[in-house]
């Protein structure tokens, strides 16, 4: 069932407004250090716990005001809750780092179950955006598991390599930039296999 629409700059506010204010969060707290309850939680665990109830929030709002949330906005939505939820009730940061790779496994995963059983649960997810015909689907489904496979990969050696500044830019940064360079370099497909007027198949 399709969605009410809504602005799209509200939608992109409610969408990225929580990553940015994470973003800026760490920026400003990076270097600090808070004690509470007797324990010491520093700059990323406190930007950690503001990004958790804001993407709540906004995750809910898009609900209130759609009518709607796609599977994927509902899985990342309980993801950031355990992972960051982890993170700061445990004050290890790492949690909250591993969280994007298990949301790119995860997608990865439920597409490729998809494929073996000859179907793209992709098209299911966003048909009415981006309506192809059944084998550009699939074309496109096998790329992007393959491509969420890869940002688990990148993200893993990120986190685990490279300083906490030089991760939250990736997450904040990278990470959708490369998710939009992906769908800008599947032209082909969306030229080869568009559909054909409203009914085409």
């Amino acid at each position: 069932m399709a969605g009410r629409k809504i602005n799209p700059w509200l939608k992109m506010a409610l969408e990225l407004g929580p990553v940015i204010a994470f973003f800026a969060a760490f920026v400003r707290l990076k270097d600090q250090t808070v004690t509470f309850g007797g324990t010491e939680y520093q700059g990323f665990i406190l930007a950690t716990a503001l990004f958790i109830p804001l993407m709540v929030v906004s995750t809910l709002a898009l609900w209130r005001l759609t009518g709607r949330l796609s599977v994927m906005q509902v899985m990342t939505l309980v993801l950031v809750v355990v992972f960051g939820g982890l993170s700061v009730w445990l004050n290890d940061e790492r949690f909250f780092k591993m969280k994007p790779t298990m949301i790119y496994l995860l997608f990865a995963g439920i597409l490729g179950f998809g494929l073996m059983r000859g179907k793209s649960y992709l098209a299911l997810a966003i048909d009415e955006v981006m309506p192809l015909q059944p084998e550009g689907w699939l074309v496109l489904t096998k790329r992007l598991a393959l491509f969420f496979l890869g940002l688990a990969v990148a993200n893993e050696a990120v986190w685990r390599t490279m300083s906490d500044q030089a991760w939250v830019n990736f997450k904040t940064f990278g990470l959708p930039a490369a998710i939009f360079l992906f769908f800008m370099l599947q032209g082909g497909v969306f030229k080869k296999y568009a559909t054909e007027g409203e009914g085409g198949q």
